[in-house]
């Protein structure tokens, strides 16, 4: 870890020495470690610490990115140099207006020292006594426990000067038997927020000695907990709810602002820095992160923006600007569902039949101007009757539109729960969806499967 003196010093030094007519240098540092394990015994244990600067120049509008992953200043001018010959050679992109100049960030706190306590011996530990409470009900444990310090700088010619270090954890947990399997996952920034009895006894209240039954496929009242409606919301944001999408005219959102979209009782939004998520105070341009929402009670609000997207439109970024170049746009990283007034027992009792799915996997988009995706259902999918959870069922495949979903909710529950991914295929960056367990009242299952 640089610390911030010395981050922001490098990436000055850089953007001071650049002959271009605007430069914006980003730090991104990573201390992490990886545990996984599989049939409860530890199989893998991996750490990393790497670093990377990503250097943006602008020669009129001409525009370059070049990455590095050496902090040496004479290694910086090399790719400074090789970021002006590439710009030099690019075609211009004549939308292009600016980068964007500075503006206040407010403080929070993203990074807990305790994260240097879960040292890998303190992990093994943490892991053994979870295998052990499981191994007591004669079922076998898989997953994978990460952690993580991650400092992220943004500096331009323009006078932005932004620095943020993090802290953060995940532990995801599939709990197995020879009939079922059981699922829970836990992220967030302070160690001492995690309760590994709790995940164990989440993930084993999934597990049945029975054998799941087989149902026909069609539509079906469902209560989809938080992990399932976080998937949702994440597809919403990747598909719609940034202005890329809109000015593309690739959005559910084009042409519907004001409209009644979805059921009253549901609102979505992206907040940065609302203190029951994961954090973040700026994005990647340096720019304090706005709430936006997206659906106010129902009607289709707003959408996120970065410095291009929104000086495409003559307005300012709402903070939401991801690492160049992003041909992506400035996709949510930090949504909320507003959370509801039912308790998940009384989401059940009112069920006369239906399904309760925990999670979905493989899910993948169908048509995004309706937000139509499938998957299947993973790790704890069950037959509710007369408002009482029967018995697990075979995995089923849906095929359904998010919109069509969030209009027939009827119920949403007080709790919520962060989840999240995590990034650990790509560069660590830890956020996460805030999500409430709902109930649908027709969701379209397309298909079984045999397990």
């Amino acid at each position: 870890m640089f610390g911030r003196g010395s981050t922001l010093r490098l990436l000055k030094n850089v953007v001071q020495e650049s002959p271009a007519d605007q430069t914006e240098a980003i730090l991104l540092t990573e201390d992490s470690s990886l545990t996984r394990f599989t049939r409860s015994a530890i199989h893998q244990h991996v750490a990393e610490r790497n670093r990377a600067v990503i250097l943006r120049v602008i020669l009129g509008k001409k525009i370059a990115v070049v990455t590095t992953h050496m902090g040496q200043p004479s290694s910086l001018r090399k790719s400074l140099r090789k970021a002006i010959s590439l710009a030099q050679v690019q075609p211009p992109n004549d939308e292009f207006i600016s980068l964007p100049k500075p503006k206040s960030i407010s403080d929070i706190k993203t990074y807990f020292e305790n994260i240097n306590l879960l040292t890998p011996n303190r992990k093994v530990k943490m892991i053994k006594h979870l295998l052990r409470r499981i191994d007591e009900k004669k079922c076998k444990a898989s997953g994978a426990f990460s952690n993580g310090i991650v400092e992220m700088a943004v500096v331009n010619s323009l006078g932005i000067e932004a620095y943020q270090k993090f802290s953060d954890l995940s532990l995801h947990l599939i709990v197995e038997n020879e009939k079922s399997s059981g699922y829970a996952g836990f992220v967030g920034r302070d160690p001492d927020q995690l309760d590994v009895d709790s995940l164990a006894q989440e993930a084993m209240g999934k597990i049945s000695k029975e054998e799941p039954a087989q149902i026909e496929p069609g539509e079906y009242e469902v209560i989809l907990e938080s992990y399932a409606v976080s998937e949702l919301l994440s597809f919403l944001g990747y598909l719609g709810f940034h202005a890329l999408a809109v000015q593309e005219g690739r959005s559910f959102f084009s042409n519907r602002f004001g409209e009644k979209m979805v059921d009253e009782k549901v609102t979505i939004y992206d907040d940065g820095f609302d203190p029951q998520g994961l954090e973040v105070p700026f994005d990647f341009e340096g720019i304090p992160k706005k709430k936006v929402t997206f659906f106010d009670q129902g009607v289709a609000k707003e959408v996120t923006y970065d410095s291009f997207t929104a000086g495409r439109e003559g307005r300012e970024s709402t903070g939401h600007g991801l690492i160049a170049p992003n041909t992506a746009g400035p996709i949510p990283i930090n949504l909320f569902m507003e959370k509801g007034g039912s308790s998940l027992k009384e989401m059940i009792q009112s069920i006369r039949k239906g399904i309760y799915v925990t999670r979905f996997h493989y899910t993948n988009v169908v048509e995004p101007m309706k937000a139509v995706i499938t998957g299947m259902t993973r790790d704890g999918t069950f037959l509710i009757e007369g408002g009482e959870i029967r018995r697990p069922v075979k995995n089923l495949r849906f095929t359904e539109s998010i919109l069509k979903a969030l209009s027939q909710v009827s119920a949403i529950s007080k709790e919520r729960k962060v989840c999240s991914e995590g990034t650990v295929y790509s560069r660590r960056f830890v956020t996460g969806t805030v999500a409430p367990a709902i109930k649908v009242d027709g969701f379209h299952f397309s298909g079984v499967s045999s397990l």
